[in-house]
């Protein structure tokens, strides 16, 4: 698994305005991932809300109007699976891409909780749930506050 040798951050969001946006394909392995970030941005003191978009192509663009309208950060989920077609190219590379230019355009952190899959036991495996190895929701929130604060950081100084 790529989250072998993952730091551990215990980091405090208090003060910070996060909001998660997840798409709504693959409920089983999405709400895993919801719910880790949940955990993380829960114990950080962070305030938080929740945003659902129709699927993944769809987060950079509702990232980007949260950031705008006054959130520190946001956390990105969602769940693409390789199918038959090229469409699991375009979509990855659409959300990678758009979450990449809303971070930089917005300096504001995404944290970055896509999983690009071959099957749906790959995200079980990563999506936080009983039996899973990896839990993607919660690493994409703890990037998330970690990099907001430390932007944080850099701005007062």
């Amino acid at each position: 698994m790529s989250g072998a040798g993952s730091p551990a951050i215990d980091v405090d969001g208090t003060g910070l305005e996060v909001v998660i946006v997840a798409g709504r394909w693959h409920d089983v392995i999405t709400d895993g991932l919801i719910a880790g970030a949940t955990r993380v941005l829960e114990a950080s003191g962070a305030t938080f809300s929740l945003v659902r978009v129709p699927g993944s192509f769809e987060l950079p663009v509702a990232s980007k109007v949260a950031l705008e309208n006054g959130a520190d950060a946001v956390v990105a989920l969602g769940v693409i699976i390789r199918g038959g077609t090229p469409h699991f190219e375009y979509v990855s590379a659409a959300a990678t891409d758009g979450l990449t230019r809303v971070a930089l355009d917005t300096g504001k952190p995404v944290g970055f909780g896509v999983l690009t899959l071959d099957d749906e036991q790959q995200g079980l495996d990563r999506a936080g749930l009983p039996g899973s190895k990896e839990d993607k929701g919660e690493e994409a929130a703890t990037a998330a506050l970690a990099t907001a604060l430390v932007l944080k950081a850099l701005r007062e100084r």
